[in-house]
């Protein structure tokens, strides 16, 4: 029962145990608008950038929560769904 749990969690179809992948498009797009965001700290531009990093953000952690390979990276898609949806509640 406990490998089986353990399996289900962490393991992908192919019985890989997968944590941790290469990023995908808007995993990047968000480290970009993120990035950018530090050197243009005011006005307009910073505003668009905030914008679309939230975006970004958004569209990855809402393609783990419902595609993700394992309920480890579904769950993890899950916190930061809730996590920006209470950061701009705020």
């Amino acid at each position: 029962m406990k490998n089986m749990l353990f399996d289900q969690v962490f393991r992908d179809s192919e019985g890989k145990i997968i944590l941790a992948q290469m990023p995908n498009p808007p995993l990047i797009c968000w480290i970009v608008a993120s990035l950018l965001k530090i050197v243009f700290t005011t006005g307009k531009i910073n505003l668009g950038l905030d914008i679309i990093a939230f975006g970004c953000l958004f569209t990855w952690a809402w393609e783990e929560l419902f595609q993700g390979v394992n309920y480890f990276r579904r769950v993890l898609g899950l916190l930061v769904l809730v996590g920006l949806i209470a950061s701009k509640l705020q």
